[in-house]
């Protein structure tokens, strides 16, 4: 069920150095680039959907989202990409993906909106690991954030911390959050 609340944001924007600095979003995994994985999953779950990228603007425009840039030049990371889709959304919530997670679990949307309680902002705790690039924030951080980024702070987790994020647990499903980071890593998913 699509939960009218929220906007999907996908997050396409980085320099992917680990990749030797293609972009990520459009490597191919299965016969379709990644970040069209992401949207077509989280299309089940909200009406809209935005792509932060930095690059190769035209092939992500294909997809006919709406394609978001940073202000922030530079590649200031997930923060700044995440400013700006949630200043382009249209509903109160974003639930954040970035492209390299497709096997994210289907029932994310639903779990980090039902367990948010009143936090401003819920993340994916895997038991192990925190992945706070797949979380759920509203627009109401939007000024915290701004602060957040002009005083040169980029680390995603201490913002999350800072304002005082949810993390919700996803027990036994750390596979559905396996970054594909390299290309090798992609070529292991296509076996």
């Amino acid at each position: 069920m699509k939960n009218k609340m929220i906007t999907g944001g996908i997050l396409a924007g980085g320099r992917a150095t680990r990749m030797g600095g293609v972009d990520k979003g459009l490597q191919i995994l299965e016969g379709k680039p990644l970040y069209l994985h992401i949207a077509d999953k989280l299309s089940s779950h909200v009406d809209h959907i935005l792509i932060s990228a930095n690059r190769n603007l035209d092939e992500y425009r294909k997809s006919h989202y709406p394609v978001i840039t940073d202000e922030i030049e530079d590649f200031a990371g997930p923060l700044a990409g995440m400013l700006a889709v949630l200043k382009n959304a249209q509903t109160p919530w974003v639930i954040f993906v970035p492209c390299d997670v497709p096997y994210f679990p289907v029932n994310l949307v639903k779990n980090l909106y039902e367990q948010k309680g009143d936090a401003l902002a819920s993340y994916v705790y895997d038991g192990n690991r925190e992945h706070p690039t797949l979380s759920l924030l509203n627009r109401r951080v939007i000024p915290m954030l701004e602060k957040y980024l002009a005083q040169g702070d980029r680390k995603l987790m201490l913002f999350m911390k800072q304002i005082g994020a949810k993390p919700v647990l996803f027990a036994d499903q750390a596979e559905a959050f396996i970054n594909l980071n390299t290309l090798q890593d992609i070529q292991k998913a296509h076996k």
